[in-house]
């Protein structure tokens, strides 16, 4: 399995989380399950969809300190998925280059989100990587 498949993995587990409004926990142990699924995947995918519902209102913040005039609860479910796993990743794995975080989460946005979806999530991005990078 590839990183790009791990992060949609974890993508669909925060999704998840947002939309159900609880832990994924059925999902989570399913895809721990999967057999294609390797040993740096899976502790990829724990610590992304972990990570993420640790710091959810953190991220949230970060998130909307990012946006203009935009209420974390407007924004579209499957973007705000996608922003919560780049912020995440952004903010607590060094071991991910920035820009690739961001390249990595357009694409999801691509294929899981509206046409518009991309050019508002990149520039959402491009806010957190601007304040993650005065830190």
């Amino acid at each position: 399995m590839s990183r790009r498949a791990a992060r949609d993995y974890a993508y669909k587990l925060v999704f998840e989380y947002i939309f159900r409004g609880e832990r994924a926990d059925v999902s989570y142990d399913l895809v721990c399950a999967d057999p294609s699924i390797t040993a740096a995947d899976k502790q990829y995918v724990d610590r992304v969809y972990n990570g993420v519902l640790d710091h959810y209102d953190e991220l949230v913040l970060l998130i909307s300190s990012n946006t203009t005039g935009f209420n974390p609860e407007r924004i579209f479910k499957p973007d705000l998925a996608a922003l919560l796993v780049a912020a995440y990743e952004m903010k607590y794995m060094d071991d991910i280059p920035m820009p690739v975080s961001v390249s990595e989460v357009l694409e999801l946005v691509k294929s899981y989100s509206t046409e518009k979806s991309a050019s508002f999530v990149n520039g959402v991005l491009a806010g957190i990587y601007k304040s993650l990078k005065k830190e």
